[in-house]
């Protein structure tokens, strides 16, 4: 799964790699965790003109009575996103990139779990794919949520879980984004990223608070990276 992710990009980076001017500035993040606001790129649903955004991290579906489901939808299998009622229209209208330099996981360790941060091997940004959604509340309340897909864990990840973010080539954002895109090509982006994109390694236990949030947490705590880990 992917339930903590870190952003210290900066504007220039970050319009480099996704291809648009600079969103607002704003203070690199390196917590990220569930029910949080968070920065999303997609197709702006009037224009179709692609546009920085702020999501609430935990997908609501349009139809939900309380938007408390939101809790148990951060992240939607990509196996499944035809079938599942919450992720369904979202897959076939409402995609979206989230920017991240990198996501936590949890090795579990005999009866504790030690948290590693898994970046890309230049520290650039990545794009991890998700699905947006607007959930009106009966008091005139208007929700933007989303949610992250994952898939199977590639090399670098399984000894820590046997799911990962689901992080798009840069050459696919276009293809994500068009709301367009056939079933079958869309299908074709939701695979494990290749082994030697991404490291590894160790991190500090402080991650596990959302209250924490500095560059300490994603310093290696006892060991230097690694492009696949022998565990």
């Amino acid at each position: 799964m992917c339930g903590r992710y870190a952003l210290y990009a900066d504007g220039e980076q970050l319009a480099w790699r996704f291809g648009l001017p600079a969103p607002h500035p704003a203070p690199p993040r390196y917590n990220i965790a569930p029910s949080q606001p968070l920065l999303a790129l997609r197709s702006n649903p009037n224009t179709r003109q692609r546009e920085w955004t702020h999501l609430l991290w935990g997908l609501v579906p349009r139809w939900a009575k309380d938007p408390a489901i939101g809790n148990r939808m951060i992240n939607a299998r990509a196996e499944t996103l035809q079938e599942k009622p919450a992720f369904r229209d979202a897959y076939r209208y409402r995609r979206c990139i989230i920017p991240a330099n990198g996501f936590y996981e949890w090795q579990k360790v005999g009866s504790q779990k030690r948290p590693y941060f898994v970046r890309a091997r230049d520290d650039l940004p990545m794009g991890l794919a998700g699905l947006w959604a607007v959930w009106h509340g009966a008091d005139g309340a208007e929700l933007h949520t989303c949610t992250i897909i994952t898939t199977d864990a590639n090399g670098t990840v399984r000894p820590l879980h046997d799911r990962m973010a689901v992080i798009l080539p840069p050459d696919a954002y276009a293809v994500w984004l068009d709301p367009a895109a056939p079933p079958a090509t869309l299908q074709e982006l939701l695979r494990p990223a290749p082994d030697d994109w991404l490291i590894a390694y160790p991190v500090s236990p402080r991650v596990n608070s959302p209250s924490n949030d500095d560059p300490r947490l994603i310093e290696p705590a006892d060991a230097p990276p690694q492009g696949s880990l022998d565990l």
